[in-house]
């Protein structure tokens, strides 16, 4: 989780309330935070904060919160924005390649080394967590003096545009940005295989930003700055309005005027947009979920001390909420919101009513009796990641594809989908360990998602110059021995075996797994050079209605 730091006397200026260090230690939890670290002779604290709430990846936003919740202010912090007359066109040749934006101006700033400093942390934070690391959102900050409006957003071919990116000191173009500039070589990939890159553009052609990567050193913020312009792009739009508005109150919070910016072109919007969010909640599903027996004055006291405009209205109570908090999507989320407004000291402590006794599931117990009959075979255990692509699933093991569970924002083409079959991330151990001596033989028993269905499987893999068939049927025949199941063997067709040196095996006529000697194919593309055998069995199934017995 994010820890925040900062200056402890900043905080306490921006509170507006002296708070001795250990006051705001205890407070701190009860905002749902955890207290981190004070050093008194640096002045420096920290806050280790949920990855859902970026509103308080900053001094400015703890120092709000605090507000309201120790009652210095009332409920929903509202900020004006009024217009700047500065545009913004968003070309359509953006849209393949990262296709949302806004932006905004934040005017009268008095900058500081230490504002400086937080501007750097929230960027930094909400691009790691929020952001999937640039992936989904990026935000650019601009000294607004150094450039002439109105914008463009549009996209470009990597050679044809140049210019100075921030710690370089002569141009580059934007491949040789990726190529050679510290934070191109580090997001690349966010850009990999597009054939244009996102570029911001002044009305003179001057660069402000290179999106996600790097901003242009000719508009980095000092403290000689008075007029900022953020910027942020990425591919959800509600995520980056979102952070838009988070950084610009946070600049607000330091005195600035929000100003708005009119995007035009392939969209017609106005950013930010600080509107709060209308919501209900619901008073008894509130009290029953908490325990309480709270009136529906008490819950809107409650909520407008974290923040929120509230009142009842009838049976229900109408809150608003910030346009910050990106956090809120169900009234449960409310409801969190409530007990911590009404203290979670105030709860007292309860017995439990039911005295239970943790124990381990019978199938987990059947796997570490697995895991000691394979290593009694001479066989060593790996553990691998659940993480796996469809390439290494499928294509390389020259099997069908099927419905596999996607990762939406994978950090690389390896780690696409949770796995269905344990073989490939076992080939995968090999092809890492072939400079190793044979024989190797490795094992493992792990998870994988059929469907929804989460399945323990056992998988083994050996490789010498000599193995076959005969040897993998041994090892399968002992192993089901061992575990005293019934069962029968069938001829395959599963095409990662060599035809007519591959077997199914059979429970209650159901198959349950596979052995034999791999395709040579198979083994070309996991780059070994010596035949390979293997089995893999379904442990939940072959095992049903037979772990009590077995352990």
């Amino acid at each position: 989780m994010p820890v925040i730091t900062f200056s402890f006397r900043d905080l306490v200026s921006l509170t507006g309330k002296e708070l001795p260090a250990d006051e705001l230690a205890s407070l701190i939890p009860m905002m749902g935070a955890d207290f981190h670290h004070y050093d008194e002779g640096t002045d420096e604290m920290g806050i280790e904060f949920f990855p859902d709430r970026p509103d308080m990846y900053s001094v400015e936003g703890i120092a709000r919160s605090l507000r309201t919740f120790i009652g210095i202010e009332k409920g929903l912090k509202h900020y004006e924005v009024t217009e700047s007359g500065i545009t913004m066109k968003v070309e359509a040749s953006i849209g393949p390649v990262r296709p949302f934006v806004v932006a905004g101006v934040v005017r009268g700033l008095t900058i500081t080394d230490t504002m400086i400093r937080s501007l750097m942390e929230v960027q930094e934070k909400i691009h790691l967590t929020a952001g999937r690391k640039r992936m989904k959102v990026s935000i650019g900050i601009h000294d607004l003096d150094k450039v002439e409006p109105p914008f463009t957003y549009t996209a470009v071919k990597p050679e044809d545009v140049s210019f100075v990116p921030l710690g370089k000191t002569e141009p580059m173009n934007l491949a040789e940005i990726l190529q050679r500039h510290e934070k191109g070589t580090d997001y690349a990939y966010i850009l990999e295989g597009k054939e244009r890159y996102p570029i911001i553009f002044d009305k003179n052609g001057e660069v402000l930003s290179f999106p996600p990567i790097i901003n242009g050193v000719l508009t980095t913020v000092t403290e000689e700055t008075k007029d900022v312009f953020i910027d942020v792009t990425g591919t959800d739009a509600n995520a980056i309005s979102g952070v838009l508005n988070i950084v610009s109150t946070l600049l607000a919070e330091r005195g600035g005027k929000i100003q708005s910016v009119r995007l035009t072109g392939s969209v017609h919007t106005t950013t930010p947009n600080l509107n709060p969010v209308k919501w209900e909640l619901d008073p008894d599903y509130c009290n029953s979920i908490l325990g309480l027996n709270l009136t529906n004055q008490e819950m809107a006291t409650c909520l407008e001390k974290m923040g929120y405009d509230a009142k009842p209205d009838g049976m229900i109570i109408e809150v608003h909420s910030p346009s910050t908090r990106m956090d809120l999507l169900h009234q449960i989320d409310l409801v969190e919101d409530v007990a911590k407004g009404y203290g979670y000291a105030r709860f007292g402590k309860s017995r439990p009513h039911v005295q239970a006794i943790g124990a381990e599931r019978p199938i987990e117990r059947a796997s570490d009796l697995v895991r000691h009959l394979m290593i009694g075979y001479d066989y060593y255990e790996v553990t691998t990641l659940t993480l796996s692509s469809q390439k290494e699933q499928f294509e390389e093991m020259r099997l069908p594809t099927e419905e596999v569970v996607e990762i939406m924002n994978p950090i690389s083409e390896d780690h696409t989908c949770l796995r269905v079959h344990l073989l490939p991330s076992l080939l995968a151990v090999l092809r890492k360990s072939k400079h190793r001596d044979l024989p190797q033989r490795i094992f493992e028993v792990g998870d994988v998602l059929k469907g929804p269905d989460r399945r323990k499987h056992l998988a083994a893999l050996a490789v010498h110059p000599k193995a076959s068939f005969t040897e993998m049927k041994s090892l399968v025949e002992g192993v089901m021995r061992d575990l005293v199941v019934s069962y029968t063997i069938a001829a395959s067709s599963n095409p990662m075996y060599i035809d007519g040196r591959g077997a199914d095996l059979l429970v209650d006529e159901r198959p349950i797994g596979h052995f034999g000697e791999m395709h040579p194919e198979v083994i070309a593309n996991n780059e070994l050079g010596y035949p390979v055998i293997s089995f893999e069995i379904d442990l939940d199934t072959a095992l049903k209605g037979r772990m009590q017995r077995l352990v």
